[in-house]
This record gives C-alpha cells, sequence and structure tokens, in this order.
C-alpha cells in the first residue's frame, strides 16, 4: 500500500518531497506509538513542513528547497487562501494549510507557554498533533490518489505498516524466529506483525510450535483482558492493541537473536 500511495505522489509532485512527507508521518506515528509524547518528539513540525512542500509544488510547480526552513507559516496560509477556488479546491487553499499551521504551532510554541504556567498536557498535544497528521495525510491520498474520504481514511490506516524481522512470512503462513519465545510473546510478536490486520484463532494456531497450541483460548483470554496486548475484533480475530506495540518494542522482541 505504501508503496502504491507513494507511486500516485511522484506521478505529480518530487520524490524528495513525496519521500520528506512520508518519512515524517511515519515517524510521528511511531514516536507516537512508543509513547513518546512531548511536542518537540512527536515531530509534526517536520510533517507540516512536508506538507507545505506538496502544497507549493501543487499550487506553483516550485517548493522551498529541502534544507531550507520554511518561514512564516501565516503569510504562506494567506497566499494560498488567495488562490482561485476555481482552480484549486478548498481542501488546498484553506483545510490543509490551517491545520498544518496549527500542527507547526503547537510542535514550536507550546514547551515555552507550559513552563509559563505550570501545565504539561503531552499526552493532550500528541494526541492532537497525530490526529491532524493523519487527516492531513488523507486528505493528500484523497486529493492526489482519486479515492473516496473513507477510502482515503482506511488506506492512512495501512500506511504504517510496522516490520518484525522476528517474523518471517512464507505466503500465508507466518514463522517466528526467536526459539525461545514463550507462548504469548510468540502470539504478540506474530499480531504486531500482522498489524491492522489481525490474525484469526486458526491462523494463529497454526503459526505457534505444536507444544503452544493447548490452551490456546486462555492465552488470548490473558493478553486481551489482564495485559490489553490485544483486542478481539469479532467472534475469532485478533489484533494487537497500542499498549501491546509498546510493549514488544520495549521488551525487543522484534529483533531474531543472534545465532551463536
Amino acid at each position: 500500500m505504501l508503496e502504491e500511495i507513494r507511486k500516485s505522489f511522484e506521478a505529480q509532485i518530487p520524490k524528495e518531497i513525496v519521500d520528506q512527507l512520508l518519512e515524517t508521518y511515519i515517524e510521528v506515528k511511531r514516536e507516537y506509538y512508543l509513547g513518546h509524547l512531548r511536542p518537540n518528539e512527536v515531530e509534526g513540525g517536520r510533517f507540516a513542513e512536508a506538507g507545505f512542500r506538496v502544497l507549493e509544488s501543487r499550487t506553483t510547480g516550485a517548493h522551498t528547497p529541502l534544507g531550507r526552513k520554511i518561514k512564516d507559516f501565516e503569510r504562506r496560509c494567506e497566499d494560498l487562501r488567495n488562490l482561485p477556488s476555481t482552480k484549486f479546491p478548498d481542501s488546498v487553499r484553506l483545510h490543509i494549510p490551517r491545520t498544518l499551521r496549527l500542527i507547526y504551532d503547537i510542535r514550536s510554541k507550546r514547551d515555552a507557554v507550559h513552563l509559563a504556567d505550570g501545565i504539561d498536557p503531552n499526552l493532550q498535544d500528541a494526541g492532537f498533533i497525530v490526529a491532524s497528521c493523519d487527516w492531513v495525510m488523507a486528505e493528500l491520498i484523497r486529493l492526489f490518489h482519486n479515492v473516496t474520504p473513507d477510502q482515503a481514511h482506511m488506506i492512512v490506516d495501512a500506511l504504517v505498516q510496522r516490520r518484525c524481522p522476528s517474523v518471517q512470512k512464507f505466503g500465508d503462513f507466518f514463522k517466528t524466529l526467536n526459539p525461545k519465545l514463550g507462548v504469548s510473546d510468540r502470539i504478540v510478536v506474530l499480531l504486531y506483525e500482522k498489524g491492522l490486520t489481525g490474525a484469526t484463532t486458526q491462523e494463529l494456531e497454526s503459526w505457534l510450535k505444536p507444544s503452544q497450541r493447548q490452551n490456546l483460548n486462555r492465552t488470548l483470554h490473558i493478553l486481551e483482558h489482564e495485559k490489553d496486548f490485544v483486542v478481539r475484533r469479532n467472534s475469532a480475530q485478533y489484533v494487537i492493541t497500542n499498549r501491546g506495540i509498546l510493549y514488544a518494542e520495549q521488551k525487543g522482541l522484534l529483533n531474531p537473536p543472534e545465532i551463536n
């Protein structure tokens, strides 16, 4: 999916901007999932600059060179607002620029405000930044990929694919590459690799070691209701939660052990 979106963007805007847009978006989501909630850690500012370069290229055919800071966002927003509405949609002229400016302002200014008023709502700020970046990315996909808003939202959900080197795919079969993993951790890394697609109980059972298949339902019950690492999305399909993602990454479960 990511490569498909990359190609549709590159057909209309320079590759270097596409690279910056996608890389910064993925980094925003990664930092948020890891619990790095301070605005300077959730790098919305870099994503906002990438988004403005996309709009520059789309409306003028040129863009601020990479490595040069985009200055005076307010004036840039005004310039976009004044573009002819007959030529450019409101998302390009109004909605995306205003959202990018909010992202940039929170990234740049909120820490100083917090120091003055004694308030440190990092989760609130980070949540706003991530949700706003999701919305901007969905709008850009809708515009450049020619899909409906609902389709764009589903594409955004699938964009940030987390890779787990300790899992190797053989067709529809997923093989874990760490012989020392217990059943719970093995399920976590399998669902990490599956992302939002998730896996059914039957799939997980077939991917586990034969000795680990006994009492699978009990293990899944513990992972869902006692540890909050997974959630059952329907009667038989499980998806990893943000807490499960954080656990897998912090516990170093993603890479296979060295072979001695």
